[in-house]
Order: C-alpha cells, then structure tokens, then sequence
C-alpha cells in the first residue's frame, strides 16, 4: 500500500538533488533513509565521498602498495 507523505520543500530539494547525483529514485532514497536510518546528510556525504573517490580515479590517484599494507596490517587478523 502507497501513502503519500507532505515534506518541507528544502527536503525535497535535497532529495532531488542526490537523485541527479546518484542512480537511486526519490523513493528509494526517502526507503533508504527510514528503514535503515540514514539520514539525508549521511547520504549527501557519501554520494559526495563516491563523487571525490571517482574524482581522484580519473587522474590517476590510487593508494600506493604501501598505503594499502599499512590499512590491511592496521585492520587485518591480529
């Protein structure tokens, strides 16, 4: 069943604005933010990591052998 909820036209700005920065729908993002509790900002923050990551792909920008030892050592098996 589909229910229709009023939101502030600031929210829907945003939510439309992560639309045309991701491949999700508006109900999608709106599902995402209730069901799992991620906010509007969470998702802003991390479309806008994904967008930097891709950023710096592009030009070449890659962590080193050794940048990526270090973080496997730090987090891997003790």
């Amino acid at each position: 069943m589909k229910q229709d909820a009023e939101i502030s036209d600031d929210l829907s700005r945003r939510i439309d604005r992560l639309t045309e920065r991701s491949r999700l729908t508006r109900s999608q993002i709106i599902e995402d933010a209730l069901a799992h509790g991620r906010s509007l900002a969470w998702q802003e923050r991390w479309i806008a990591g994904v967008e930097s990551g891709l950023a710096e792909a592009e030009k070449g920008e890659f962590a080193s052998d050794e940048e990526i030892t270090a973080v496997l050592n730090k987090y891997g098996p003790a």
